[in-house]
């Protein structure tokens, strides 16, 4: 199911702000108050960029670890006796054993 960050397109939606539209029509426009919105929303979208390099440095350190763990598992698998010749764990252990069973009335 996708959700709403996978939708082509959305990152490029403008917001009221971006766009300069407001719900009540400036009458007087204040330098001020239109510094202090542009202030709080530059804030905004740095604290959003410095949480996204964040995560953006904990997939990195997670995507080194499971490749050092992928390069050990096949370290370890090519180093493994070569007497099993390729056999499943089925073959070098023989015929299966049957199970006793027992019928059990309600």
């Amino acid at each position: 199911m996708k959700d709403v960050n996978s939708l082509k397109g959305i990152h490029g939606a403008g917001t009221m702000q971006s766009r300069k539209k407001r719900s009540i029509p400036m009458v007087q426009s204040s330098t001020y108050l239109e510094l202090y919105v542009l202030d709080k929303e530059k804030e905004r979208l740095q604290k959003e960029d410095r949480k996204l390099s964040m995560r953006k440095d904990g997939i990195r350190k997670r995507l080194e670890e499971i490749e050092i763990e992928i390069s050990r598992m096949q370290g370890a698998e090519s180093t493994k006796s070569p007497n099993s010749s390729g056999r499943t764990f089925a073959q070098t252990n023989g015929p299966k054993k049957e199970f006793k069973t027992m019928a059990l009335t309600y």
